[in-house]
């Protein structure tokens, strides 16, 4: 996980980039992106009496189990155990990408030989906070592919509430956290805080907007995006770092 330097083993560290627990952790949460593949599928398969629009139809109507009247929309989605399944994948990717990437790896934005201070403790707290959060709307969206919307369940609302508040929280957080490391921090943040100002309106409004299906993407969509954003600069360089060893290990003594 983390390697103490020889002055001050209790305090300073040099994450592992290169080993493979966050190799694994990247690639996780880069495959939130089979989202976008699986949407277009079932919205390709869609049976409804109207065809399905992005900017009127809800995401969570790809997902329901039967074809008829849900609060006020026909809706009829043959493939939505694979939306639902989607929706699973995605939520299991960020878990366990908030497990294995440790807080020191995000601290250093995966920098190999970057130091991390404890004693610093605004950005540790901050990449604590940072998995926490990405756990939280991992476990959210999971939520939401086991309990459609039209199964009769509260839970299949408060886990979309914990993907797009978690979501746009976590990003928030990465994005100030990386600012000064990597020009991905500046388009992470701009995820979360796109993110955010649509979940904002869609407080304000209760989802009466013209186009309820654009806004409720624009709560969901920057998260994916950004989420799998972090996960490429940290796949990136944890992959070069890999190169590197291998590379040095080669050459003749």
């Amino acid at each position: 996980m983390s390697a103490a330097l020889p002055s001050a083993p209790a305090a300073v560290y040099i994450p592992d980039t290169a080993s493979t627990r966050h190799y694994i952790g990247a690639w996780s949460v880069l495959s939130v992106l089979q989202y976008f593949v699986a949407e277009a599928a079932v919205i390709d398969a869609w049976a409804g009496p109207q065809p399905y629009d992005r900017r009127t139809g809800y995401i969570s109507d790809l997902g329901a189990v039967h074809c008829g009247i849900h609060a006020d929309r026909d809706v009829c989605s043959p493939l939505n155990w694979l939306m639902n399944a989607s929706f699973v994948v995605q939520g299991l990717g960020m878990f366990l990408g908030a497990l294995l990437l440790s807080s020191a790896l995000l601290c250093v934005a995966a920098r190999p030989g970057a130091t991390v201070r404890r004693s610093h403790r605004k950005p540790w707290l901050a990449a604590v906070w940072v998995r926490i959060l990405i756990g939280t709307a991992g476990a959210g969206t999971t939520i939401v592919g086991l309990v459609p919307e039209d199964v009769g369940s509260g839970w299949h609302y408060a886990g979309a509430l914990m993907y797009f508040i978690a979501g746009a929280s976590a990003l928030l957080l990465l994005g100030a956290l990386w600012l000064r490391q990597t020009p991905m921090g500046w388009f992470v943040l701009v995820c979360g805080l796109a993110s955010l100002a649509a979940l904002v309106t869609a407080g304000l409004t209760r989802m009466d907007v013209p186009e309820p299906g654009t806004l409720e993407r624009l709560m969901g969509y920057p998260v994916t995006v950004g989420v799998a954003a972090a996960g490429l600069v940290i796949a990136q360089r944890v992959r070069r770092h890999r190169r590197a060893i291998r590379a040095a290990a080669a050459v003749p003594a």
